[in-house]
């Protein structure tokens, strides 16, 4: 997800969206233990993909 797409969003839609991402990384350290992960690199886009959604939010809060 682009930084672009994320700030066009409502506060409250980011935040029920990071809520999203942050099981599906769960669920990707839970298959990544039990299975093998056909994409290697989806835990790591994932995290990044929450990390850009925290920046906005407090960009947001902050009132930048």
């Amino acid at each position: 997800m682009k930084p672009s797409e994320i700030r066009e969003m409502k506060q409250e839609d980011m935040q029920v969206k990071l809520q999203e991402m942050q099981k599906k990384l769960f669920e990707l350290r839970c298959q990544n233990v039990t299975e093998k992960n056909e994409n290697s690199h989806a835990i790591k886009n994932c995290r990044k993909d929450i990390a850009r959604m925290k920046t906005v939010l407090n960009e947001k809060r902050s009132g930048n």
